[in-house]
């Protein structure tokens, strides 16, 4: 109920400065979380980033503002934080459809994002079980792009670079110069502000071996980890799990984000089947 009330409180924080130029660590303060924690879980349970959410909102209350009223586009786009005409212009017909000066013609059709709100369920029907693993830092070695969440590129992104390293023949090598059998699908350098992070499809590697096989590595660097099992068919079950895990394990428990990469953990077998197990690493600390 407390995580409940603070997430209220930041959408209150939001809405009150829409007008204004507004802090992610300010938003963060009145949630009494660290800013990375709060956007990632913001976006975990709204599926829009707070960026996301703050601009829709923008050009929400700004299409509202031009449709009733006769002031200038110029001081709307000023007033929710666009530089110029033009930046404004361009986020608005993305947006609606249409230039900002049409916003004044009658009849015309404007699109609303509406105010979020956050009601309390009931869930945790279903035990939860995991384990922390305290990890030293590791290095991996695989494919990967740069992604953005703005507009769900991710979603489609990710999954197609998954098809190709399948059919190409990439997730073989990997799984054969691997430390072990398992492939990893790692979100890193995840920046909130921008809506980008990096996806890999990697192995765990040793140091220098990447560039014999024409792939790149990286280091994950030491945390501990919260590891979470799904067990049913692909995506549909670990989907379902990385929702709980933000919805109620996160909220009923002492530990928040820590920044760091994400892990998903895909051993051998058919990733189809019913009693499919792979597990989820969150890297964590005590709040």
């Amino acid at each position: 109920m407390e995580w409940l009330i603070r997430m209220k409180e930041a959408l209150d924080y939001m809405e009150s400065k829409m007008e204004e130029h507004i802090n992610i660590d300010d938003i963060a303060k009145v949630a009494y979380s660290s800013p990375f924690h709060f956007q990632r879980m913001f976006y975990m349970l709204t599926g829009v980033s707070v960026a996301d959410y703050i601009r829709r909102r923008r050009l929400t209350l700004a299409a509202q503002e031009l449709a009733i009223s006769k002031v200038k586009v110029l001081e709307v786009a000023l007033k929710y934080g666009y530089e110029s005409p033009e930046s404004f212009a361009k986020a608005f017909r993305k947006a609606h459809g249409i230039a900002p000066s049409s916003a004044r013609e009658p009849g015309i059709q404007l699109k609303a994002f509406p105010r979020l709100s956050f009601h309390l369920t009931l869930k945790g029907d279903q035990e939860m079980e995991y384990r922390i693993v305290e990890k030293e830092d590791f290095t991996v070695i695989g494919k990967s792009i740069q992604v953005t969440t703005r507009d769900g590129e991710n979603l489609r992104e990710i999954p197609l670079l998954w098809q190709e390293a399948n059919k190409d023949g990439t997730s073989d090598r990997l799984a054969e110069i691997g430390l072990n059998k398992d492939l990893l699908g790692i979100c890193t350098g995840m920046d909130h502000t921008n809506e980008t992070f990096a996806y890999w499809i990697a192995v765990e590697g040793r140091p220098g071996s990447a560039d014999l096989q024409g792939l790149a590595s990286t280091v994950i660097p030491a945390a501990n980890w919260a590891v979470f099992t799904s067990i049913g068919p692909m995506p549909h079950a670990i989907q379902t799990l990385w929702e709980r895990i933000f919805q109620e394990w996160f909220p009923g428990t002492g530990y928040e984000h820590t920044g760091g990469p994400e892990l998903e953990l895909y051993p051998p077998g058919n990733p189809s089947a019913e009693d499919y197990r792979c597990e989820v690493w969150v890297p964590i600390k005590k709040k």
